[in-house]
């Protein structure tokens, strides 16, 4: 796999989520809506989510299998957010 495209899209004066992010994998598949956000931890990659009406709770609407992808797709993300 290859993220051939990073788009970053900065918010103001959002809180902790800092920008969104769309992602395009092998010039052929586009993921959109994943959330760069700062806390006192530092910064991360959240996965796209949306909220379960029953629970209230978010649950992730794409996300990678393993830790080698999500590590690929954060550094990615980040990269493209700190230029």
């Amino acid at each position: 796999m290859k993220i051939t495209d990073v788009r970053i899209r900065k918010l103001k004066d959002s809180g902790k989520r800092k920008a969104t992010a769309s992602i395009t994998i092998d010039d052929c598949f586009v993921v959109h809506d994943l959330s760069i956000i700062e806390n006192e931890k530092g910064t991360f990659v959240a996965m796209p989510a949306k909220k379960n009406q029953k629970t209230g709770e978010f649950v992730d609407t794409a996300h990678p299998l393993n830790n080698e992808t999500r590590k690929q797709i954060t550094k990615a993300v980040l990269d493209a957010y700190n230029k």
